[in-house]
């Protein structure tokens, strides 16, 4: 067995300062989201994808696909926010063994009223503090890495701002 290539010191920084960085960020919004609409990070991801997709339901296989997640979590997070009243649990109509999570009208309502907190708090804990440039870069890089782990081509969707009426209308 061969030594491992070691990470050199710019390699270690990159690594490092994507780690930390990711959940510095990631815990600021959290903590920015509880406090604006009682909402964590990962509840309003939930909520976005569902209101972006058609008919504001996915299949349990496609959610946790976009979320990177297994269906065991999301089955676990999809069972919290079901008894807060965000989402409900359906069987496929024509696919009794598959389940969808669809968004209800009272997670609809906190998607609309938490987004405008979040886009606030994403601005402040990092577009803010970047120039153009360095998003740009930063968005080109990121672009290189999703691009790289999802080269079979089957990319999940992308997590878009939310539908501003929740009815889809």
């Amino acid at each position: 067995m061969t030594d491992p290539q070691w990470l050199d010191d710019v390699e270690m920084r990159a690594w490092l300062g994507y780690v930390r960085t990711r959940d510095l960020i990631a815990a600021a919004i959290g903590r920015d989201a509880g406090r604006a609409a009682n909402l964590s990070y990962v509840e309003y991801s939930v909520l976005v994808y569902l209101a972006d997709a058609p008919g504001q339901r996915l299949t349990f296989a496609d959610l946790a696909g976009a979320l990177e997640w297994s269906q065991s979590r999301l089955s676990h997070q999809i069972t919290r926010m079901q008894k807060r009243g965000l989402v409900s649990r359906e069987t496929m109509p024509h696919d009794a063994r598959r389940t969808v999570a669809r968004l209800t009208t009272a997670g609809g309502q906190l998607l609309t009223t938490a987004a405008p907190a979040h886009v606030r708090s994403v601005r402040r804990h990092m577009i803010d503090v970047l120039d153009r440039g360095q998003l740009t870069a930063l968005a080109e890089i990121y672009d290189v890495l999703v691009d790289h782990h999802r080269g079979n081509g089957a990319a999940a969707p992308e997590l878009r701002q939310p539908n501003p009426d929740p009815a889809g209308a």
